[in-house]
């Protein structure tokens, strides 16, 4: 977190802008209420000439309880200002963000409490116990509710409901909560148009004319009447339906407002700031009241969903593909991955490679105990989470019972003793050089490997990561040079086709004598031999008789060896009978297979050879 960070939200929020109001000391602002000057933090900006190291921190007039309510190592009495009112924050890694900011939604409501003159009478009430009770007390001084106007008595009972109390925020929403209830029902008739803006606005900050208004405009969009009105007052509508003040339930409570945002905000009623706390008080409620997880979801932003989808992506690549992998890598890079030329020159090559590095990297990466998942973006913690801590909202249940809730897979929220936390991964622990470090040496040797784009410079510190894009790299190199290999594929139901071809092929070759002697050759069917033409892997040409073995060639495959062994090419024959080189190449390997054990002619494709160590074999095949 920066300070930068808290006098953004503070501007943004509260249009409360950051003041440096010393010449002499240019690192000191202050946050200060515009309406009343009072100051809600001081930003110091210090530099730490020993060390060289920029130092910033801050006092939040939050109230020192707070040191007791929240339990964080960055919390610490006020580093300049005095007085139990004050906190120091030392702003570093370790500051969460949203913490400081509720600690400033704190600072701006003790700004803005105003004084009261409390007239007291000179005995105290005691009950028949004993104990003191709270008793209402006139406001001095005030004319808001003046004694001649005509009020309509359910306000004025609801204006003597108030409790001042120990004046904390607690009592504010306890006293919102009580009167809320009592007005539950009440309707009116009085509108009112004027303006009016206040932090964490009540009925108790509201003048008679500004309540019988806004009971009248409440009566209005309960019947579907939706009209404007100041943006303050809307805000104590949704504060209602918070505490559960006409709503049934939990469900209707948060139908009531998906309706507000629905027919007030979106049709321009209202204003983005507005929509903003709506959905993020939206899913905390959602959260505290146990309502379904894709209901919660609903109201998450949609950019804390996609990190977490992301991060788990990212967490198990195996399960994921490519284009998956490579969108989450993109996503926390900043999109400046998808601009690298190995993915503009071939994007689906490319978003293979860059997955195939994180693939790697995942299975493969172990340093200092952990995996590369855990070095690039930390392990999930747990941080104090506070839901409605920005809203007026009364906690009626002080005994909540333990809990889990479930949002995303890495993204829960836990109740014990009464306290929440979140369990996440916190992006101020991401190790983004470490990740960054991955991929720009990754995109550097990709680029180099597919000859793309400007060439990246080498990093002496990214060393450890070349190992995992180089393998990456040969996997694919030895894979493209596989595929780039001719593939040979034999139909063997074309076989029976060549058995046919080739004694055609035969016939035509032999004179009318040689097929004289080879029919008185052919031995007589007998039942007794099995017919083996269709097991047998031989060339139809083979013959065998009982008593006298025969070459396992035909005359054509003969002739060819014949050519081979007189150092002859054999082109011309096997062109004039319309054969295929390799086809006969296997063929005949086929046929003598049995008696040599291995091929004895080789193919390029056109050209048959004669292995020369089988030279004498074949001879002797031949018959010398």
């Amino acid at each position: 977190m920066d300070l930068s960070d808290l006098a953004a939200y503070a501007e943004e929020k509260y249009q409360i802008r950051e003041q440096f109001k010393w010449a002499d000391f240019p690192g000191f602002s202050v946050l200060a209420e515009p309406f009343t000057g009072k100051w809600a933090a001081l930003l110091m900006r210090l530099h730490d000439a020993e060390t060289g190291r920029d130092i910033q921190r801050c006092d939040i007039k939050c109230g020192i309880h707070t040191l007791t309510e929240i339990n964080e190592p960055y919390l610490t009495t006020p580093f300049r200002m005095k007085g139990d009112k004050w906190v120091g924050v030392a702003i570093d890694e370790r500051t969460q963000a949203d913490v400081v900011y509720r600690l400033f939604d704190r600072a701006v409501y003790y700004g803005e409490q105003r004084g009261y003159t409390l007239v007291l009478d000179n005995t105290p009430q005691q009950n028949s116990a004993g104990s003191y009770q709270e008793t209402a007390l006139p406001l001095s001084g005030s004319s808001r509710y003046s004694p001649d106007s005509d009020i309509p008595e359910k306000i004025l009972q609801m204006m003597k409901m108030y409790r001042y109390g120990d004046g904390s925020f607690q009592q504010k929403c306890k006293n919102f909560f009580r009167q809320g209830k009592f007005m539950e029902d009440y309707e009116d008739d009085k509108p009112w148009n004027g303006s009016f803006l206040h932090y964490f606005p009540t009925y108790h900050d509201l003048s008679t004319e500004q309540l019988r208004g806004y009971f009248t405009w409440r009566s209005n969009i309960r019947k579907g009447n939706w009209q404007p009105v100041a943006p303050s007052l809307s805000y104590i509508y949704i504060y209602e339906l918070l505490n559960g003040i006409g709503a049934d339930s939990a469900e209707d409570s948060l139908r009531k407002m998906k309706a507000f945002e629905k027919n007030y905000l979106d049709t321009g009623l209202g204003d983005e700031d507005t929509r903003r706390n709506l959905r993020h008080w939206m899913l905390e409620f959602a959260v505290i009241n146990k309502l379904p997880a894709e209901t919660a979801r609903q109201y998450a932003e949609p950019e804390t969903l996609s990190k977490d989808a992301f991060l788990m992506i990212l967490r198990d690549p195996k399960e994921h593909g490519d284009e998956e992998i490579f969108s989450a890598l993109n996503a926390f890079t900043g999109e400046k991955l998808s601009q690298s030329p190995v993915i503009t020159k071939n994007e689906a090559k490319g978003k293979h490679l860059f997955a195939e590095v994180w693939r790697y990297g995942s299975q493969f990466y172990f340093q200092n105990n952990k995996n590369l998942f855990v070095s690039c973006f930390g392990k999930e913690n747990l941080y104090h989470w506070y839901p409605l801590a920005n809203a007026v909202y009364f906690w009626q249940d002080q005994t909540m019972a333990d809990s889990e809730f479930i949002l995303t897979e890495c993204r829960k929220f836990i109740c014990r003793g009464g306290m929440w936390m979140e369990k996440k991964f916190e992006t101020i622990s991401f190790e983004k050089k470490r990740f960054q470090a991955l991929l720009h040496e990754a995109d550097r040797l990709l680029r180099k490997y597919l000859n793309t784009g400007h060439a990246l410079k080498q990093k002496p510190e990214e060393a450890w990561a070349s190992p995992y894009a180089e393998a990456v790299i040969e996997i694919d190199r030895r894979e493209t040079i596989e595929a780039a290999k001719p593939k040979i594929n034999i139909d063997l139901s074309g076989l029976e086709k060549i058995r046919r071809d080739s004694l055609q092929t035969r016939d035509s070759l032999l004179t009318e004598e040689e097929l004289a002697d080879e029919r008185e050759a052919e031995p007589i069917p007998s039942a007794e031999v099995p017919d083996t033409s269709l097991s047998a892997p031989r060339d139809s040409f083979i013959h065998e008789t009982v008593n006298e073995p025969v070459s396992p060639l035909s005359p054509l495959y003969a002739q060819i060896i014949q050519m081979l062994l007189r150092g002859e090419s054999p082109d011309a024959v096997i062109r004039e009978q319309h054969l295929i080189a390799s086809v006969i190449t296997d063929n005949i390997n086929e046929l003598l297979f049995d008696e040599i054990g291995d091929n004895v002619l080789e193919c390029d494709g056109s050209t048959i050879t004669l292995v020369e160590d089988y030279k004498e074999d074949i001879i002797n095949i031949l018959g010398g």
